[in-house]
């Protein structure tokens, strides 16, 4: 048996365990890594841990201690209100406004996981207040980052651009942005109609000072169970929603009044903004400093907010792509993409790619993996029975829809940023949506880009 075959089922045999044995999946893939790394690849703990998302890390830890602050002091309950009035208590418009405003940062120049770490802590509170489910509200984010994340002017699109130029076959920027919008703008439109969107139009408006019924995100407190397999922990205490100082007016209400910390906080995130889009700064990092400020100034506030970073989605996420990280050293995935662009019928290496794409990008670089897959599509592109234009986007789109999954950036982040949920049942609806895009979306995009030839 090939080394690379071996690696793929012990994969495979992480994921039965972490299922079926309530064992995190992270601890699980940083032990599998270390066993195939040392036995099967003969790499020494050097080439081990150079998978290892130090990144990811820091990006992970840095905004959910930033928004824990922002829970603690109320900050997020203020933005809620704040985007009700926006879309005058109209609170089936929310979801819509989050995908628009993932896309646009994205479109203009934003990574698409610093957009999402981003919006998705404040969309995931909006829903836990107004009772809109934490899955339609986190995929709505994420899709609309990936819905502007292939403009012109995008780094995904100047990326790939980039590629299909140096690898001198035809493009159209135009083309894949389009393909990319329409793409996650049909599947948002479906996620809407089928978690609930109906029900919250029936909803109506509200007033921004109801507060949404805090008590049932209350209810739900403490419901994560850090411990098992798929677990990953530790949920904001919901008393820190609906404390009374927060509040003005008393029974009558009018809304939750700015305190310093609030508007100290308020500024911290605009600064994050400006600092991430504006000067390219490390997003996970500047999130770490912008909390130590925070928490330095508003100790009490603070003080909880240390243990509310999700630390164990930390340890599953960064454990199963060090594994992954392992694979690409020992060459698993080239081994992949090579077997299929090897095969002589066009079409259905076509499919195939867009497949691996799929699932490769579920647990690594989307865009990391359109550098290796565009590459290897070479041979059959210049045969002429593939269009060229249709391929690339149909690996665009197949390769970064995925991003949904929890083992992904930006599904971590959504997974991360949740507060009040109960973590072990959103990580498998994350990962049960993320399998039904695999499965389904890249054949869908082979059909629509690539059968009829575009290009």
């Amino acid at each position: 048996m090939s080394p690379e075959l071996i690696s793929i089922l012990v994969l495979v045999v992480v994921f039965v365990i972490a299922t079926t044995r309530s064992v995190n999946m992270g601890a699980l893939a940083f032990a599998a890594a270390f066993g195939v790394g040392t036995l099967v690849a003969d790499l020494d703990a050097d080439g081990i841990f150079a998978g290892f998302p130090g990144d990811l890390f820091v990006v992970l830890v840095g905004v959910t201690y930033l928004f824990a602050i922002a829970r603690a002091n109320g900050t997020t309950d203020w933005l809620v209100h704040a985007a009700v009035r926006l879309v005058r208590g109209r609170v089936a418009l929310i979801p819509w406004v989050m995908f628009a405003l993932t896309g646009a940062l994205t479109a203009i120049g934003a990574v698409s996981p610093a957009a999402v770490a981003i919006v998705a802590p404040i969309a995931l509170s909006f829903a836990t207040r107004y009772s809109i489910s934490p899955l339609l509200m986190g995929t709505m984010v994420v899709h609309g980052a990936q819905a502007g994340g292939f403009s012109p002017i995008s780094i995904y699109g100047s990326i790939v651009n980039g590629i299909v130029e140096r690898e001198k076959l035809p493009g159209s920027e135009i083309g894949l942005f389009l393909a990319s919008l329409v793409a996650n703008l049909l599947i948002a439109a479906v996620l809407f109609a089928v978690l609930g969107g109906r029900k919250l139009w029936a909803r109506g408006a509200v007033a921004p000072e109801d507060g949404g019924s805090p008590g049932k995100g209350a209810a739900s407190a403490g419901t994560g169970t850090g411990g098992t397999g798929t677990g990953t922990g530790g949920t904001a205490p919901a008393a820190v929603a609906v404390r009374p100082d927060q509040e003005t007016g008393g029974a009558e209400g009018t809304g939750i009044r700015l305190t310093p910390a609030r508007i100290a906080t308020l500024v911290a995130l605009v600064a994050l903004v400006v600092a991430v889009l504006g000067f390219d700064l490390d997003a996970g990092l500047t999130a770490v400093t912008l909390a130590v400020v925070l928490s330095t100034a508003w100790p009490d506030d603070s003080r909880r907010a240390v243990g509310e970073i999700a630390w164990s989605t930390v340890l599953l996420i960064c454990g199963v792509l060090t594994y992954v990280g392992v694979l690409e050293e020992m060459g698993t995935i080239t081994w992949a993409g090579e077997g299929v662009g090897g095969i002589g019928v066009p079409l259905l290496a076509a499919v195939l790619l867009c497949y691996i794409g799929a699932i490769v990008s579920a647990f690594a670089s989307s865009v990391g993996i359109m550098g290796a897959l565009i590459p290897l599509a070479v041979p059959f592109l210049a045969q002429g029975e593939i269009g060229a234009v249709g391929m690339v986007a149909a690996l665009a789109v197949s390769a970064t829809v995925v991003d949904v999954s929890p083992f992904s950036t930006n599904g971590a982040l959504v997974l991360a940023a949740a507060p009040d949920v109960d973590r072990d049942r959103f990580f498998r609806q994350l990962m049960i949506y993320g399998g039904i895009v695999v499965a389904a979306v890249p054949v869908l995009a082979w059909l629509v880009l690539v059968v009829p030839g575009f290009g």
